[in-house]
């Protein structure tokens, strides 16, 4: 069975509310299980697909300063 990750993801999400869409971003984060990474690179690689300039500029600073030591 050759299972697409993207667009297992992308449909399992297809439609939701932005109510929905924070849920399952806070859940798989403070669940901590690494088997949940994979999905939150692919909404964001939908995030940056849609994203202008200024908004990734925006986003590559926040991570930037996130990361700082």
């Amino acid at each position: 069975m050759d299972l697409n990750l993207r667009n297992a993801v992308i449909t399992n999400v297809q439609g939701n509310s932005q109510q929905e869409l924070q849920a399952t971003i806070v859940d798989a984060i403070q669940s901590g299980e690494e088997k949940m990474l994979p999905g939150l690179g692919v909404l964001f690689e939908v995030i940056w697909q849609h994203s202008n300039d200024s908004d990734k500029q925006e986003m590559l600073t926040t991570l930037e300063n996130a990361l700082k030591m």
